[in-house]
């Protein structure tokens, strides 16, 4: 491919893991998480590795968002019906 659909890629994927890092809430995050997925695929695409574009855009832009959002789901809803919560002495 040409050097400038490369570059302009590679500052793509660049500025979504920015987001990723910059981005405070868990749940907020999983779902660009998701977007940084996809757009790494399309990276992957331009570079012609279509085998690990596909891999890439089923694991990182649906599986690992996904199971981050249970996990949170999962913490916020044991936090709440934890017993040890002190209220006994």
């Amino acid at each position: 491919m040409d050097e400038p659909v490369v570059a302009a890629a590679l500052l793509l994927t660049a500025f979504m893991a920015t987001a990723v890092v910059l981005t405070r809430d868990p749940a907020r995050q999983a779902i660009v998480l998701s977007a940084y997925g996809l757009v790494l695929g399309i990276l992957f695409v331009v570079l012609q590795a279509p085998d690990v574009a596909m891999s890439q855009a089923a694991v990182g832009t649906v599986v690992v968002p996904l199971i981050v959002i249970l996990a949170i789901h999962a913490i916020r809803r044991h936090h709440v019906r934890s017993p040890d919560d002190g209220d006994e002495p």
